[in-house]
């Protein structure tokens, strides 16, 4: 609940720190406005930690440079088209940007830069009202002119313009909108979720990079299930990310299984929990939240309806991550990530088998191999794949997993499980066997690799004598 006492106090204190008093002197000494606008305003009312401190001015890019060089440590002018610059003040990253006056094309997202001469009309054109209010330093004046503080009390989102301009000018508000909520916990005006749903379409003239980023920050956040709820309900998540919503599988009276959909968000949900349980106070995993939300994209294309009334499957993990490689290209994600997630997804089913009947130490090497640097979200991921209501059954499959990690530590401390390496180097093979570099080097060593996983550590000795058996059956 927001005490505007507390909150106004924060605003105080968020005013005399020393990157912001340092600000407004040097702002206040060339004649110019200057306030703290948007995020950090919003933050502070609420009691939450701010990361970024952005500022608004009547000052063009060129004074805002000259006003900032001589109290910051960097300053860097790659936003200066948009009337934007960035310094580093007190130890702080900042940006301070000219008053605002933009207006969109509508064919891109791109705005067409236009400076404003006011606050008040600069606060207008943001996205939402809680994100429109500012703090005049060094007056400390909270300047609110769409009601950010009556919605901040309200819990709820809403445009400061009417929603099909506010969304109009800018698809990628409507993503925003599901981000804050998210992040927030609010509710989203009925009249601005309306229309979401009416131009889900305009969100095709917006980047797939942008769009990626909005994405990003909404699945970092403490609870992404509560905004993506809402890009599915409004029909945007099927604009860039379609695997999602295909997930609500229809049930008839024959043929029954799990919903896939709520499944889906189910993992997301118990994932995030192990993440922070595994790893408190770390960032927020990203790439194990996708591949939580993804993995099981793969079912909608593998259902089979059997004769008796069961449904399988078959291969959706092969298949889902398949599809995600090429969603995550389309959405412009590194490699690193897509490849993250694929891997994960795949993976994903291969525990049960573990979970039918204990596996050999060998079986036990090639899931840690095949895993690589994967490995502990696979953990994560794997837990958190049990949705079951069966409690026996949840038990059951948790003490099996419980298992395979206590395996996989033995022998990880027995035989340096994380190398995962034949015991005979490329160059000692050649030596052995007598050859140049080559294809046959290369087949040398899958068969020392799978010797190594097969029976573990068997010492140089034994490996060369089968090395040279191998090589002399061949």
């Amino acid at each position: 609940m927001l005490n505007m006492a507390e909150g106004i106090a924060r605003l105080g204190a968020l005013a005399e720190s020393r990157v912001v008093s340092t600000l407004a002197d040097a702002f206040a000494a060339a004649g110019r406005d200057l306030a703290v606008v948007g995020g950090p305003v919003r933050d502070a009312l609420l009691g939450r930690t701010t990361n970024d401190l952005d500022f608004t001015t009547d000052a063009r890019p060129d004074e805002i440079l000259a006003i900032v060089t001589p109290i910051s440590s960097v300053q860097w002018d790659v936003g200066r088209a948009f009337g934007t610059i960035g310094a580093k003040v007190a130890g702080e990253q900042v940006e301070i940007t000219t008053y605002r006056a933009d207006s969109y094309d509508g064919v891109t997202r791109k705005p067409t830069v236009e400076f404003g001469d006011t606050l008040e009309g600069d606060l207008v054109r943001r996205d939402f009202t809680v994100n429109a209010m500012a703090l005049r330093v060094p007056a400390k004046t909270l300047v609110d002119p769409t009601g950010g503080v009556e919605d901040l009390l309200a819990r709820t989102l809403r445009t400061p313009a009417d929603p099909e301009v506010s969304f109009g000018d800018d698809p990628l508000r409507m993503l925003r909108a599901a981000r804050f909520a998210a992040q927030l916990g609010f509710e989203v005006a009925s009249d601005t979720v309306a229309a979401m749903a009416r131009l889900r379409s305009s969100l095709s003239i917006v980047s797939p990079e942008r769009v990626q980023g909005e994405l990003v920050r909404l699945l970092a956040s403490d609870d992404p299930v509560r905004g993506i709820r809402m890009l599915v309900e409004t029909g945007l998540m099927e604009e860039f990310l379609p695997e999602v919503p295909a997930l609500r599988l229809e049930v008839d009276e024959h043929h029954h299984h799990k919903d896939v959909y709520e499944h889906s968000l189910t993992v997301l949900r118990q994932a995030i929990e192990l993440e922070h349980a595994r790893h408190p106070g770390a960032a927020p995993d990203v790439p194990l939240r996708i591949a939580a939300l993804l993995h099981d994209i793969g079912k909608p294309a593998t259902r089979r309806l059997e004769s008796g009334g069961g449904v399988t499957f078959y291969h959706h993990d092969v298949k889902g991550a398949r599809m995600a490689r090429k969603r995550l290209n389309a959405l412009r994600f590194d490699a690193a990530t897509t490849t993250a997630v694929t891997r994960l997804i795949e993976l994903h089913l291969r525990f049960f088998g573990y979970a039918e009947g204990a596996w050999t130490d060998s079986a036990v090497r090639r899931y840690v191999r095949d895993a690589g640097d994967e490995l502990e979200r696979l953990h994560i991921l794997t837990r958190a794949d049990v949705t079951t209501r069966n409690a026996r059954k949840a038990r059951r499959l948790a003490s099996a997993y419980d298992d395979i990690e206590r395996r996989i530590d033995e022998l990880a401390e027995a035989e340096e499980l994380g190398a995962m390496r034949p015991e005979l180097d490329g160059n000692r093979i050649q030596e052995v066997l007598g050859i140049s570099p080559g294809r046959e080097v290369g087949e040398a060593y899958r068969f020392l690799l799978d010797l190594r996983l097969d029976e573990g550590i068997v010492g140089e000795e034994e490996a060369e004598r089968r090395l040279l058996a191998w090589w002399a059956s061949r």
